[in-house]
């Protein structure tokens, strides 16, 4: 049963198309829900969070009371990685710690967009304000810090304090990873986040200079509420879960809902997840972005993500057909 409006095309779809359906951990998933579920406002989705807290048969409970739905766009189905990185950082700016993690000034909440990469960085437009979450020794790495939108810093006590995404300047993200591209450095297959990341550090000046062709800025808060053993914050304010979680566009996929991921590629991924995360530059119907942890080994996995495959929103059964027009159930 399909449907379309304003270029956006709607399927409902049956589990018996679902490509490994019955051979995925639904528990797993319907934990992952529950940590989630009870902030989504909406009367059909509450009422499944509660039906979910009495400790249902998790696969029975997708399928009696979730139907998938295909959501197009038009645009390919990309899917991509992300993690959350941990520098070497201290509290106080020193020879080694040098490179400013910025919680967000005020004008940068009003003015939209406000300044730029370059212009943040180099106008002196933050300095002496007491901005400074802590300070890295290593810029390259904070630009990536900026990119996946959380992270933890690890002090020269063995401490950790964790940084949570903020907000932003305004401007559109602009990937470097392209850009290198665009300048014949790489070819398309070759680009990934460790590549990127030896390369800037191999040609400082030029790298300095690939950085600012990204003007967006993001900017932190401090989040070390949260226990080391669990994930970031995700967008809905909570932790996100290892390779449960994924970053997904609010404008087409309701942040809590369940998704069913069939990512192609090399190591194809056939998985019920969790909308639980956005980025900016996770922007489509099917365009999603896997969490695949903390640490240096989750980052080289997640950045060698760049797979095509599905992916389809499990909504609840009413909602799925009122996405149909009248008459074409």
């Amino acid at each position: 049963m399909t449907s379309a409006s304003a270029d956006v095309r709607y399927t409902v779809m049956d589990y018996a198309s679902l490509d490994g359906w019955d051979r995925d951990d639904h528990a797993a998933a319907l934990t992952v829900f529950r940590n989630t579920c009870q902030d989504m406002n909406d009367p059909d989705w509450s009422s499944l969070c509660a039906l979910a807290s009495d400790d249902p048969d998790p696969k029975a409970f997708f399928e009696l009371f979730f139907r998938p739905v295909l959501i197009e766009d038009g645009a390919d189905a990309l899917f991509t990685g992300y993690f959350e990185p941990e520098l070497d950082g201290s509290l106080r700016r020193s020879s080694r710690y040098r490179y400013p993690v910025y919680a967000m000034p005020r004008e940068a909440r009003v003015l939209r967009p406000w300044l730029t990469r370059r212009e943040i960085l180099e106008s002196g437009v933050m300095s002496g304000r007491g901005l400074e979450i802590a300070w890295v020794d290593d810029p390259v790495e904070l630009f990536f810090l900026q990119i996946q939108g959380s992270g933890r810093i690890r002090l020269p006590s063995g401490e950790f304090i964790r940084v949570g995404y903020a907000g932003a300047n305004g401007h559109n993200y602009r990937s470097i990873g392209a850009e290198l591209v665009r300048r014949g450095v790489y070819s398309p297959h070759q680009v990934s986040a460790q590549v990127i990341k030896n390369w800037v550090k191999r040609n400082p000046v030029d790298g300095k200079e690939l950085l600012y062709h990204n003007n967006s800025y993001v900017f932190f808060r401090e989040v070390s509420e949260v226990p080391a053993d669990r994930g970031p914050l995700g967008a809905m304010n909570r932790s996100i879960t290892t390779m449960r979680s994924v970053a997904v566009d609010p404008s087409f996929v309701p942040l809590g809902a369940p998704v069913w991921v069939e990512k192609d590629g090399a190591d194809p991924l056939r998985r019920l997840m969790i909308a639980q995360d956005t980025g900016s530059a996770i922007k489509g119907a099917q365009r999603a972005d896997v969490f695949f942890g903390t640490g240096d080994t989750a980052g080289r996995k997640a950045g060698r993500l760049r797979d095509p495959g599905r992916m389809m929103v499990l909504m609840p059964i009413q909602r799925a057909y009122a996405l149909l027009p009248e008459g074409a159930i």
